[in-house]
């Protein structure tokens, strides 16, 4: 089965191609209404902290990875960290509202990607194509970092991000900060000066840190709340809800699973598939200004290994929902800035197209034109609620989206009930 005809089979046979391998997710297909009938409320059943758990203590490396992520000194310009474009107010995403980030030695190059948020990463597994061709988990945007040590080697070296010019430019910063003995206890005395093992023990302590420190996944929103049995929502948000899960309505769930996972635990809010959704270009950034260049997300340019893969062209990873009131701006290329506007976007795509796509010299919406011409069939029409025409209804009202974004909002972490 091709990779475009599996990603647009439809919810059903998705969630057969998801429970067939045993590290998917579980998948609740039933829509809710209220709490009792899917969820089975019970503090003892949740397995986040608004269930009940206390937050783990962290071990010695990862509050060392901590020192790391916070270190502006590590970067070129010795004025940005990790945490800079992963700011944990932010759900560690980004705080700006630029569509990308700035870097480099003067902190003026663009990026040409949004800064995704860090957070519910933990059970993200290696990249993967399923049984049946469907590409699967990774980190980035594009999946190709096979952990979150992997991950955080292209940060500290790419040029418009912290900017070092190589692993040893790393270690020799590390090795004048000011927790630079505590980095030699743990790991030896001489351990700058074997400059990839240092390199790669700096990141294990970063992996360490997002992978035990709670604040990257405190599962602490009144949506978890709400599954523990510990507060109610609202009705516009139990509309919303319902609608996130409705496959003939949102069908957000299709891709963002709501309810619990096997053992109890809370969702995650993601499949970690990919999707080809048309998101329009963004004037914004600087790379676009070239008309022939395209980000091609699992096919490059970043990604270089499934180059040859042009069915995959356009598709992005699926990020998880959690904390998205705190992440904007949204989609790969930060192209919009509201989560109105996201719903808004997925549901009047088709129906409305001239409101999202600048008109062609045929004078119709020049619709996904943020891809070349050659990969627009990429691009996921068959699935609700894509599935529409111009003339056609939209899949969500006006006060139905309303309800969506009120419920998306109780995914925020740090509600107090």
């Amino acid at each position: 089965m091709s990779f475009h005809r599996s990603l647009h089979e439809g919810p059903q046979k998705r969630l057969e191609q998801r429970n067939s391998s045993s590290r998917a997710l579980g998948y609740a297909a039933s829509i809710v209404l209220s709490a009792s009938a899917l969820f089975g409320c019970g503090g003892s059943s949740g397995g986040g902290n608004a269930a009940g758990t206390s937050a783990q203590s962290v071990s010695s490396l990862a509050q060392l990875g901590k020192k790391i992520f916070h270190d502006v000194s590590l970067s070129a310009s010795a004025g940005q960290s990790c945490a800079t474009c992963h700011d944990p107010q932010h759900a560690f995403a980004s705080a700006t509202p630029e569509s990308v980030p700035l870097g480099g030695p003067g902190q003026n190059l663009p990026g040409i990607r949004n800064a995704p948020s860090l957070t519910y990463l933990t059970e993200t597994p290696p990249f993967f194509f399923s049984a049946d061709g469907t590409p699967t988990g990774g980190f980035n945007r594009d999946g190709r970092a096979k952990d979150l040590a992997e991950q955080s080697a292209r940060p500290f070296l790419t040029a418009f991000e912290m900017g070092n010019a190589s692993a040893a430019d790393v270690v020799d910063k590390l090795s004048r900060t000011a927790y630079a003995a505590e980095f030699r206890r743990f790991f030896g005395d001489r351990i700058f000066t074997d400059v990839d093992q240092a390199f790669l023990d700096a990141r294990e302590a970063l992996q360490a840190y997002q992978l035990e420190d709670s604040d990257f996944a405190p599962y602490s929103s009144k949506y978890d709340y709400f599954l523990a049995g510990k507060t109610a929502l609202s009705v516009q948000e139990l509309q919303g809800l319902a609608l996130f899960n409705d496959p003939l309505k949102g069908n957000c769930a299709g891709c963002h699973p709501s309810g619990r996972r096997d053992g109890g635990k809370p969702p995650l809010f993601t499949d970690f598939t990919y999707d080809n959704l048309g998101v329009p270009r963004n004037a914004g950034i600087a790379a676009n200004q070239d008309a022939g260049y395209f980000d091609l997300g699992l096919c490059g340019p970043l990604r270089t290994d499934l180059v040859a893969r042009t069915d995959l062209c356009g598709a992005f990873k699926v990020p998880t929902l959690r904390n998205a009131a705190l992440t904007a701006p949204y989609f790969h290329n930060g192209k919009f800035q509201t989560l109105r506007e996201v719903v808004e976007f997925y549901v009047r795509r088709d129906t409305y197209p001239e409101e999202w796509y600048p008109l062609g010299s045929n004078g119709l919406p020049d619709k996904f034109n943020d891809l070349s011409p050659q990969y627009r069939q990429n691009v996921n029409v068959s699935e609700v609620p894509y599935n529409r025409h111009p003339g056609e209804s939209p899949a969500l009202s006006p006060i139905e989206i309303d309800a969506v974004v009120a419920f998306l909002l109780t995914l925020t972490d740090g509600f107090q009930p």
